[in-house]
């Protein structure tokens, strides 16, 4: 018989300001790693003002971690070290592993709707120091489930037999983004040790066992078991869920660098004042 997961922890996170001063939500971040392991830190944005974006988020390094950036709505040029450039736009998500360092930048363009979110995603301690690498992934390489009252696309991993646009070379990672119509009821089948959280785009859901419902703009972080449940509310609900074996390693984390110790971190500063952070493409 199948466990269906209970709430363990509900997050609203705290509005901040990033890089040259973008606003957004910060979801989950240090205060969480233990618990969201071997999920980082949750950034979200959901703005019709460019004012709260548009200075973007300049040149700046990554050691250790996969940032994954995925739009619902909006336009977002990148580019980086290993000689990448482009477009993150409406649906597309880019999944950068910085293994042992990379330089990127990601600057927001004027759009009806800036609407995503950028997850981090820890490396182990094996993988550190993996070579760099990017990965484009465009909306129409992105799976959609269609089921009754709702609609499953599969961004990494697998979902009921449908492989996604990627899998995760370090970290097997779920990532699903789920629309359902207002009173839709949703199962799966999930792995029973891995951490699951979702984050409520928009409308609400009763989530878990207890079937609590819970608004929009919120984490929902869920204790261990084989089965997920939620039912959307009279509005319908759109949210992205989450998961991952956790790592259950020390974290050392200085801004844009994650690593196990605090000489690992130091050292990574050191290489970037010296010109050796980049480790050749």
């Amino acid at each position: 018989m199948s466990t269906i997961r209970k709430i363990r922890r509900i997050v609203a996170g705290s509005t901040q300001f990033d890089g040259a001063g973008v606003k957004l939500v910060r979801v989950i971040g240090h205060d969480d790693v233990y618990d969201f392991d071997p999920f980082l830190m949750l950034d979200a944005f959901d703005s019709r003002n460019p004012d709260d974006y548009i200075k973007g988020f300049p040149w700046h390094p990554h050691r250790g971690i996969e940032t994954v950036t995925y739009l619902i709505s909006g336009n977002i040029e990148h580019g980086d070290s290993l000689g990448n450039k482009g477009n993150i736009q409406d649906g597309c998500c880019q999944w950068m592993t910085a293994g042992s360092g990379i330089l990127h930048q990601e600057m927001p363009l004027a759009s009806d709707r800036m609407l995503g979110v950028q997850l981090w995603v820890n490396l182990p301690r094996t993988d550190k120091m993996t070579h760099p690498e990017y990965r484009d992934i465009t909306s129409d390489r992105i799976p959609e489930i269609h089921e009754t009252g709702g609609t499953v696309k599969v961004i990494a991993g697998t979902c009921t037999q449908t492989p996604g646009a990627t899998q995760g070379d370090y970290v097997r990672t779920l990532l699903l983004d789920v629309e359902l119509a207002a009173g839709a009821q949703w199962d799966l089948a999930v792995d029973s040790t891995d951490t699951l959280f979702v984050y409520i785009v928009e409308g609400s859901g009763h989530f878990g066992a207890e079937a609590q419902r819970v608004e929009s703009h919120k984490a929902v972080l869920f204790e261990s078991g084989d089965s997920f449940t939620v039912k959307a509310a009279d509005k319908g609900l759109r949210f992205l869920l989450f998961s991952g074996q956790p790592l259950g390693e020390p974290i050392a984390w200085g801004g844009p660098i994650v690593m196990n110790t605090r000489e690992e971190l130091q050292q990574a500063f050191a290489e970037i004042q010296n010109g050796t952070f980049i480790k050749g493409k």
